[in-house]
Parts: structure tokens; C-alpha cells; sequence
């Protein structure tokens, strides 16, 4: 079942057929087994990997990471607040993090002045947010295991006389 797991990581667009071939299994056995990972909420969603420097739409958007230092609720910890911050449409990921600040929000915007009005309205004014620290991302060489760069470079090795 993690090969057909692993197969599907690499490339989501691979047919049951496919899978079955490279697994020695039927078609019928991998689609059930992709069946039980969808019903299961191991396979939550399947996406297209974009460019981000060649989709235009993208291109021209602003990503920002945003650390925050919070005060957990009591009996709730972490969750109640994490709740409250994913539930934003800007929010594109959402972790909680060991060491000196408690998350790391990935948001997305159309300028950098939208990006830090969501920051200053809607982020620093939530209950239980001490503190927040925004990076914006320049540039994109690599991403869930994605290189986004050409490398252009002369490999060609040198010649000595």
C-alpha cells in the first residue's frame, strides 16, 4: 500500500492501470486501496505543481512568512488560535513551531500593503497573539521537493594546455 502511496506522491496523474503495472497488482486492487486512502483522509486532495515564476496570475502575488508568538488558551493550547488563523483565505499553510516563536504562517497577497494590513488587522489583533514578525519570500528555488529554477550553467569542464 505505500509503494501505491509513494507512486501517487510522485505523480498524482498515474491511472490505476499504470500503478498496476508497476506493482504487480490488478486494477481492481489499486483502485480499492486508492479508494480506502481517499475514505481514510490519508489522500486529501490532488493538485497541479505550478511555476510559480511562469504563471502570470502567481507570478505578480506577494508571499510573506509570518512568525507569531502566542499565549495558548487554557484547555485548549495551541488549537483555538491555530483554528482561528487557518480559517483566513490569505493563510496557504499554517505550522507550529519548537524554538522561539510558537507558528509559521504562509500568507499570500496581491501587494505588499495588502499583506501587511492582513498582518496588523487581522493577525497582531486576534486573542492570544503576543507578537508577530513578517518575511516576505524574494524568490522560490525549491518547494516540496521542487526545483523552480533553470539552471543554465556551462558544465562543461575546463581546459588546461
Amino acid at each position: 500500500m505505500e509503494e501505491i502511496l509513494n507512486l501517487l506522491k510522485d505523480n498524482a496523474r498515474l491511472t490505476a492501470e499504470d500503478i498496476a503495472a508497476m506493482t504487480k497488482k490488478t486494477p481492481a486492487e489499486v483502485k480499492a486501496i486508492i479508494k480506502k486512502f481517499e475514505d481514510d483522509g490519508v489522500i486529501l486532495k490532488y493538485s497541479a505543481i505550478v511555476n510559480p515564476e511562469k504563471d502570470l496570475e502567481t507570478k505578480e502575488k506577494v508571499c510573506a512568512e509570518i512568525q507569531i508568538q502566542v499565549q495558548p488558551q487554557r484547555e485548549h493550547g495551541f488549537d483555538a488560535i491555530a483554528d482561528r488563523i487557518y480559517r483566513f483565505p490569505q493563510v496557504k499553510s499554517l505550522y507550529l513551531m519548537s524554538g522561539g516563536y510558537d507558528f509559521k504562517i504562509i500568507i499570500e497577497g496581491n501587494s505588499l500593503k495588502e499583506v501587511a494590513l492582513f498582518v496588523s488587522e487581522k493577525l497582531s489583533t486576534l486573542e492570544g497573539v503576543r507578537s508577530t514578525k513578517t518575511n516576505f519570500v524574494l524568490k522560490t528555488y525549491k518547494e516540496n521537493d521542487i526545483v523552480y529554477v533553470e539552471n543554465e550553467r556551462d558544465i562543461r569542464e575546463g581546459v588546461q594546455a
